[in-house]
């Protein structure tokens, strides 16, 4: 794989870096995650060519969607989303309650990706932040009017990856190389002070950070990333070598990358082989996606639909 930004070409609103395809090594060679993750063992993989998205889709991609389509998400037609606590901005009767397990999220409604933090926010304040609070199924509809795909969950570690062998970041195996933040994730005691040290409480614009050596931005951190996948901690024990595709069922679809509410603490999926899942009909404060244009006919995948089950 190049070590140096390749040629970008345009598409719906997006800049694509075309990918070479070929062999790497998928999972985690530290053995540091959770043992219900699934990342392990590592196991080799080869990749046709393909063009990921150098960044997630924005409000503002996401907007023009919506005005061309008419597209309502599973938020908006479930009338609330779940959103961080110290992001909330609306009144406290729009809460309808807190997640057992993980109470810093708040069931609020009226919360949806025109309304990030609730019914007295607006899309239109960080139009060049990812766009949340949008489903599996929300992703696959944007997908379908651009001409694009999710990611398979190999193509986003091997893109990830940039043609580096084993490492746990972007950049290395270090998290803050000389004191520098080169993500967004949570810096303090979590979750309810943030040191803001990378300089972002929630999302960040896309493309704050700097990009990996393929040209992509912030394949660790910001916001969670949909994968085309369903989720199983089991099938890296026997996922075929060539173009692997997931499971064929499941109730959970692959989500990477981690988030701006991820924390050593608590959730260290912000690393390169991490893995985390949620149902199809989810939508978070901190999940969002990134497209993918074949060079040959689209990855097509069934949908399904069950509970919800927010990430980190």
């Amino acid at each position: 794989m190049p070590t140096v930004p390749p040629r970008r070409t345009p598409g719906p609103g997006l800049d694509f870096v075309e990918l070479p395809g070929g062999e790497f090594l998928m999972g985690d060679p530290f053995d540091e995650g959770y043992p219900d993750d699934g990342e392990r063992p590592v196991h080799r993989v080869v990749l046709a060519p393909f063009a990921l998205a150098a960044t997630t889709v924005t409000n503002a991609d996401f907007a023009a969607f919506v005005a061309a389509t008419g597209h309502r998400t599973d938020a908006e037609r479930y009338g609330s989303s779940a959103v961080f606590h110290l992001a909330l901005r609306a009144p406290r009767r729009d809460v309808r309650g807190q997640a057992p397990r993980t109470p810093w999220w708040l069931e609020v409604a009226g919360a949806d990706w025109a309304h990030p933090g609730g019914r007295d926010s607006s899309w239109q304040e960080r139009p060049d932040h990812p766009v949340v609070h949008v489903s599996w199924d929300d992703a696959l509809a944007f997908c379908r009017w651009s001409g694009t795909r999710l990611p398979t969950e190999a193509e986003w570690e091997y893109a990830a990856r940039a043609g580096h062998r084993g490492r746990r970041y972007p950049w290395g195996d270090e998290l803050t190389p000389d004191g520098r933040d080169l993500c967004n994730i949570w810096h303090g005691a979590f979750p309810h002070r943030n040191t803001l040290s990378d300089g972002y409480l929630t999302t960040a614009p896309v493309g704050a950070f700097p990009p990996n050596d393929v040209g992509l931005y912030e394949m660790s951190g910001n916001v969670w990333e949909w994968c085309a996948d369903w989720f199983s901690p089991a099938y890296y024990r026997r996922s075929p070598r060539h173009n692997p595709l997931g499971p064929r069922s499941g109730q959970a679809r692959v989500i990477r990358g981690g988030s701006y509410l991820c924390h050593d603490s608590y959730c260290n999926r912000y690393r390169l082989a991490a893995r985390s899942a949620n149902t199809p009909d989810s939508s978070t404060g901190n999940c969002g996606f990134r497209v993918v244009r074949d060079r040959a006919p689209a990855i097509v995948t069934p949908t399904s639909s069950t509970t919800t089950t927010p990430a980190c």
